[in-house]
């Protein structure tokens, strides 16, 4: 009977255990990169964007978040 109950505890506690010891992910820091015109007129303007976040040392999707916005002249 004994060894029962340590057996259920231990299954218990097992199946409780794998989200607990799962680490989470920190968040990458996110950067905003808004232009005035369309994804078009202005892709020279978003690869020198990346260009310079790569010589800062920054990977997009690795290491910085970065969401573009393009507001199409309005």
């Amino acid at each position: 009977m004994i060894w029962r109950r340590e057996f259920i505890m231990l299954l218990g506690g097992a199946v409780a255990w794998p989200p607990a010891a799962q680490a989470q992910q920190p968040a990458l820091p996110l950067i905003g990169f808004i232009n005035g015109g369309t994804a078009d007129s202005a892709y020279d303007r978003a690869r020198g964007f990346r260009k310079g976040l790569g010589q800062a040392g920054y990977v997009e999707g690795q290491t910085v978040t970065v969401e573009y916005h393009w507001l199409d002249g309005q």
